[in-house]
């Protein structure tokens, strides 16, 4: 018999993370509230969410431009070859790198699917030319400017 690692979550506890996701700054006593528990009940649910990693981190979404980072860069990335060394020295370097917020290893033409956040497309190219292509391992890059974001969900519905 298969054991699922994914958690079971039932209604209260999918209520509780898409308002979450909403607001995570909600206090508990509104949460307990909107979902129709008690306070305590809510808290321990809250609780048992992080503590199941279904809640990785209460964080804040930004608005990039007011904080000097307008400028958003796609970037398809190649490696010279495809092993656990050149995959792991490539991941190891590119954490390292400030301006890219997401990295994604992915299948298709290119290896890698970096998100990097620039003040302006100039300190993109600098930090393009100076960090970027000095990475290990990379055979050849593709850069995508983008000109507008449409859609910018950090969490798809439920």
């Amino acid at each position: 018999m298969a054991v699922s690692i994914t958690p079971t979550l039932d209604a209260i506890d999918r209520n509780i993370i898409r308002i979450l996701a909403e607001d995570g700054r909600l206090p508990i006593s509104d949460l307990a509230q909107a979902v129709n528990i008690s306070a305590a009940t809510c808290f321990r649910r809250v609780q048992r969410l992080v503590d199941r990693g279904v809640i990785l981190k209460f964080s804040a979404i930004l608005n990039q431009p007011m904080i000097n980072r307008g400028a958003l860069v796609l970037v398809g990335v190649c490696l010279d070859g495809l092993n656990n060394i050149n995959l792991d020295t490539f991941e190891t370097a590119v954490k390292k790198i400030g301006m890219v917020t997401d990295c994604y290893l992915v299948s298709g033409e290119f290896d890698y699917f970096l998100k990097i956040r620039a003040e302006d497309i100039y300190q993109f190219n600098a930090m393009h030319s100076e960090y970027l292509m000095s990475l290990p391992g990379i055979r050849r890059t593709r850069t995508f400017i983008c000109l507008k974001e449409v859609l910018d969900n950090h969490n798809p519905p439920l």
